[in-house]
Order: structure tokens, then sequence, then C-alpha cells
């Protein structure tokens, strides 16, 4: 088996190679969204702190 009927992928290559550009897109958004969502937790969390700390 040589490189080129790898990325031929037995013919399916039209099928194969979106799916896992598709599935490499999907997962770096949701990691995305978790790194956005994390730092608007951290920052409600400081924000919260800095209440209880004026009190």
């Amino acid at each position: 088996m040589d490189f080129g009927n790898f990325l031929a992928m037995g013919g399916y290559a039209a099928y194969v190679w979106p799916a896992y550009g598709a599935g490499i897109v999907i997962l770096a958004a949701i990691w995305l969204d978790g790194q956005r969502r994390r730092r608007a937790v951290e920052r409600a969390l400081a924000a919260l702190e800095s209440r209880r700390n004026e009190q």
C-alpha cells in the first residue's frame, strides 16, 4: 500500500476526508466554546469575590 492509495481511501476519499475535517472543526469549536465559557465563569467568580470582600 502506497501513500497515494492511503489518501484515496479505497475510492471513498470524497466522503472520508470531509468527515475528518468536519470532526476536527467541531472538536475545535467545542474546545473554543469551553475556553470562552471558562473565562466568563472566572470573571463572574472574581466579581463575586470582590463584592464579598468589600462587605
